[in-house]
């Protein structure tokens, strides 16, 4: 008998038809990448949005494997479920409304940022709890974001001190975020450093006996020395991608780690001036083939992203007419796969990879979105599954091995991806 909700193992074995592939040592060799880079600052894992996607829980536990010291989210929620899983590193949630588990939080023993106003909540919860809550003040030095502004900083000081001195709250951080770090030769940069070195001097002086200033993304990492002090926050580069336009990957010693992949739903021969999906916006030139790819914007790939490319049996096509809500359309062209009597249906389709294999890459589908990678990556939907590769480094802890692969399917080893349909 085989119990309720469980499916047969031909079932767990068979390949996803729509997958997302993260190698998670392509994730450790990036952190140890900018460990080295920011040395003696040490590395915040930012894995808010579900590790960009690629799944915070994996993520966040491959990035301490390799020598990150904390981990940042955007949202205390996030930083509640990496509690959950057993993670208990340092941990930094700094996006709030008045409806946030700052008692949660609190008991979790995650720091907290403030701009302003969640001083007050957050002192009260913590005298509830009897604890002392762990905050870091963030500045607005010029994104004109989340951040208090410069005009208000006195006044906030004033407020965490008096909030301090109760033994309410301890302020443990000082942090702001750069604006255009990945356009080195913008002078913005030079300008919120020195902002920012400023009001955390206007800090100190105040009485918080700050433990880490934090102001320095991804770009500035890589590029800024002066923008490290005592930790960076890095995101978009864990991933193995580039913050710079035209600058691959490779070129600044990070591996990419999702690879997403489907499988070709249907391919079929049309004549010349076959019309290809809503508003028929693009007509083949001539008798041609089609190959049926079943991801859309349901999956997270942008509607407007036409001209996006997938590689099908080592040949790369653009996408034709517009992206549905399941499936997108390739012109396999007049020699194509059903005209030569081979029939792509079931081929792998790639969308994108680490570059490995001659993959199409993610800047290609943000270019074809008119978008950046951060955006095509963070998109992929839950209905897309991931899988793991080298996942366990060693032996491993048997309790995050049940957590992995309670969610998601994990594959160890370097053949793993082998295993996928050719």
């Amino acid at each position: 008998m085989i119990a309720p909700g469980t499916a047969p193992a031909a079932d767990r074995l068979r390949p996803p038809e729509r997958v997302a592939v993260v190698d998670l040592d392509a994730i450790r060799s990036n952190v140890r990448r900018f460990v080295r880079v920011a040395a003696p600052a040490r590395l915040m894992a930012v894995v808010k949005a579900d590790a960009y996607g690629h799944g915070a829980v994996p993520v966040a536990t491959a990035a301490l494997e390799a020598g990150a010291s904390w981990l940042g989210v955007a949202h205390i929620e996030e930083a509640l479920a990496l509690r959950a899983a057993g993670i208990d590193a340092p941990l930094l949630a700094w996006l709030h409304t008045p409806q946030s588990d700052f008692a949660g939080a609190i008991a979790a023993g995650i720091d907290l940022g403030s701009a302003g106003w969640e001083l007050g909540p957050i002192a009260a919860v913590a005298v509830e709890q009897g604890q002392v809550a762990r905050v870091h003040l963030k500045i607005d030095t010029g994104l004109g974001r989340n951040g208090s502004p410069a005009a208000d900083w006195d006044a906030l000081l004033s407020a965490a001190m008096a909030h301090q001195a109760a033994g309410r709250i301890r302020v443990v951080g000082v942090f702001s975020h750069l604006a255009v770090a990945d356009e080195p030769d913008r002078p913005e940069t030079d300008e919120q450093l020195a902002a920012f070195r400023e009001f955390v001097a206007l800090a100190e002086r105040a009485g918080a006996a700050v433990e880490v200033r934090h102001l320095a993304n991804t770009p500035a990492t890589l590029t800024r020395p002066d923008t490290h002090f005592d930790l960076v926050r890095v995101g978009l580069g864990l991933y193995g991608l580039s913050p710079f336009a035209g600058t691959a990957p490779s070129a600044l010693g990070l591996r990419p780690a999702m690879t997403l992949t489907s499988l070709v739903a249907q391919c079929k021969d049309v004549p010349a001036g076959q019309g290809v999906s809503y508003g028929l916006s693009y007509r083949t030139m001539g008798p041609s083939a089609l190959g049926l790819i079943p991801l859309g914007y349901a999956d997270g790939i942008p509607r407007i992203a036409t001209g996006g490319p997938v590689r099908v049996n080592g040949v790369t096509y653009p996408v034709v007419g517009r992206i549905a809500m399941d499936q997108m359309v390739i012109d396999l062209g007049e020699a194509g796969l059903v005209a030569s009597g081979r029939s792509a249906t079931g081929a792998e389709a790639v969308l994108f990879g680490p570059g490995d294999d001659g993959e199409p890459s993610v800047d290609e589908w943000a270019a074809a979105a008119g978008t950046n990678n951060y955006e095509i990556v963070t998109r992929v939907s839950p209905r897309v599954q991931r899988r793991y590769l080298n996942a366990f480094p060693g032996a491993g802890d048997i309790r995050r091995q049940m957590t992995l692969e309670s969610s998601t399917a994990v594959e160890d080893g370097p053949t793993a991806r082998a295993a996928r349909p050719a």
